[in-house]
């Protein structure tokens, strides 16, 4: 069974166990594959996001429950959306959806400290992105440093998923 499969295996477990109806893809990535999903009695849908990775899955969920329990919904004028529910076993995380302008996909972060990397990589990582954002990425910095005071360390940077307010 190949990854995709073995995602999409995941996602249909997660949603016979919840009584959810999955439908479109929302996207999909290094980390793994979103879905919209919807409840019986649910007005709106949810996404849910199956990691391909067990790592990933418990940064992302820990930044999601993090965010929580500050009552974090918005950083800087972009929405987070909120964690409704996951999953250990199946590596699943059940969240609402945000419009634009967000910020989202918390896989990538870590949590409490950044990670150690060489000052070089730093310098890379900051061109890289100063060259996908632009003029905006000033803008960029300041939600991470808004990240950074709840010590959620966000690396994937990317339009994807720090939607800026026009």
């Amino acid at each position: 069974m190949d990854i995709k499969e073995e995602l999409l295996r995941r996602a249909h477990l997660y949603a016979d166990r919840n009584k959810l109806v999955i439908s479109e893809q929302l996207g999909c990535g290094v980390h793994g594959i979103v879905f919209a999903a919807k409840g019986q009695s649910e007005r709106g849908h949810s996404a849910i996001k199956i990691h391909r990775q067990e790592a990933p899955y418990r940064r992302e969920r820990d930044a999601y429950l993090r965010l929580q329990e500050l009552g974090v919904s918005e950083v800087r004028n972009c929405h987070v959306p909120e964690l409704l529910d996951h999953d250990d076993d199946l590596w699943v995380v059940r969240m609402t959806v945000v419009t634009r302008p967000f910020v989202l996909d918390f896989a990538g972060a870590y949590l409490d400290e950044p990670p150690d990397f060489p000052e070089e990589v730093w310098e890379e990582w900051r061109e890289r992105n100063q060259e996908q954002f632009g003029a905006r990425w000033p803008e960029v910095e300041a939600v991470l440093g808004s990240l950074r005071s709840y010590d959620i360390y966000l690396l994937d940077v990317s339009p994807g998923n720090v939607a800026l307010p026009d």
